[in-house]
């Protein structure tokens, strides 16, 4: 068996937990989301979550990987026993899932780059085959081979060579990006009714709406990475005294301020070019068909701007996938001793079988991703279970030594054991309900 890596620093394993937790969930996801969500309703629903339920939930996975120093696959067992295998299982095949989806929106998504690039963007007429082009025929396979190829390559170049020379040259230009752009659209004539949809257009009710509560949970876990075993798998490379109460408010900050900024740029585009509801259209339509056709009538202004902004979003789909194949190929190596890119190889292969009806269909990919959300919530609420009720002592002893204060460790137990896992099971009943709901009636 290989020896385990640790990162070089602790800025490291912060811009690569940041790098996974911002990707296309977040840059686009977020403000998709929030529109179907109620807005600033959802936006504070999602903070909640975020603060007061996620937190304590990132901090005790990543005390399951740091202490135990092993895989998502291997820790809870290490920790608990046999009796937790199947939530090992949870994270490995929850991961598999996500990146399989995943990977063909990559290449949707780098398609469109390289077409803003050199073809330029699609006038309004031209939208139909455009899109056709993206999700049909041999190019949807190839994008999705070459996305998964890519993660691949970064992934067996390791923890130190791979993941964080990536992160520590990603994550700069990616917020760098995402701050020139997020200026740019507060330039345009419809910034300000964006925004007022995305923030500020209020509806109590929506708070009480279980499409706005399993949106607001849904989105939280997706795109914080929790329940999947990525932050298990990430922080097993962790450094023995960095102060992981810390580490996980840096990385849920970060999170939530690209969010946040992904819908200031989105909101003013889509009002100004396309028009109030456009953004409430399904994922694809938008980002892949009103965006390119709204820039194309800045001419070639749009097409800089269609550029940054799907050069932007591989780059954060990229960081983002690095992590959910980190969590299989750790799991192979720790469980049966292969080496980094034997686990590779065998994983990305599996990974790219299982994503080919998604390739295939635009309903099933949106179905993925709707319901391998429930199972990162699944994961949530286990890992409280285990680390706030059967794997205490191991927990305060991790957070002891690396000089957490005692009324942080404190508070973040009380969450764990008492809040986090009760919010959590509602928020699971809530989306299970909500999506069978329709299917009832």
């Amino acid at each position: 068996m290989e020896a385990r890596e640790q990162w070089r620093s602790s800025l490291g394993f912060m811009l690569a937990a940041a790098g996974s937790a911002v990707g296309l969930g977040n840059l686009w996801g977020f403000p998709y989301t929030a529109s179907q969500g109620g807005g600033a309703a959802f936006l504070l629903l999602y903070v909640l979550v975020v603060l007061v339920v996620c937190l304590p939930v990132l901090v005790a996975e990543m005390v399951l990987g740091r202490s135990t120093e092993s895989s998502p696959l291997i820790a809870p067992i290490k920790i608990g026993g046999r009796l937790w295998q199947p939530m090992g299982w949870i994270f490995v095949i929850a991961s598999c899932g996500i990146l399989a989806f995943y990977a063909v929106v990559m290449g949707w998504t780098a398609d469109t780059f390289f077409h803003s690039l050199f073809l330029g963007l699609p006038k309004p007429e031209e939208a139909g085959a455009f899109v056709t082009s993206l999700s049909t025929g041999s190019s949807v396979f190839l994008g999705q081979l070459l996305s998964l190829v890519l993660t691949a390559v970064v992934v067996s170049a390791g923890v130190r060579g791979g993941i964080e020379k990536l992160a520590k040259w990603s994550m700069p230009l990616l917020f760098g990006l995402i701050v020139i752009l997020s200026i740019w659209a507060a330039t345009l004539p419809g910034a300000w009714a964006g925004y007022k949809e995305f923030l500020l257009d209020w509806n109590l009710d929506e708070l009480f709406n279980p499409k706005t509560i399993r949106l607001a949970f849904g989105q939280a876990f997706f795109s914080l990475s929790l329940g999947i075993g990525i932050m298990v798998a990430y922080a097993s490379y962790s450094n023995k005294k960095s102060q992981l109460p810390k580490e996980a408010l840096v990385i849920s900050g970060m999170d939530t301020i690209v969010g946040i900024l992904a819908g200031m740029i989105t909101f003013p585009i889509v009002m100004t070019f396309l028009g109030q509801g456009e953004i409430q259209k399904s994922f694809v339509q938008t980002l892949f068909i009103s965006l390119p056709t709204g820039l194309n009538s800045l001419g070639l202004t749009g097409q800089i701007v269609a550029v940054l902004f799907f050069g932007l979003a591989f780059i954060a789909a990229l960081t983002s996938a690095v992590s959910l194949l980190e969590v299989p190929v750790s799991s192979l190596i720790d469980r049966f001793g292969w080496n980094r890119n034997q686990a590779v190889i065998f994983s990305t292969s599996l990974i790219f079988l299982i994503g080919i009806p998604a390739a295939l269909s635009d309903k099933i990919l949106e179905d993925m991703d709707t319901y391998t959300k429930l199972f990162l919530q699944l994961g949530g609420f286990l890992i409280c279970i285990l680390m706030g009720w059967f794997s205490t002592r191991k927990y305060d002893e991790d957070l002891a030594g690396c000089n957490s204060k005692i009324r942080v460790r404190r508070y973040l137990k009380f969450m764990l054991r008492w809040v986090s896992p009760i919010a959590i099971g509602v928020g699971l009943y809530v989306s299970v309900f909500d999506l069978v709901k329709p299917a009832v009636t």
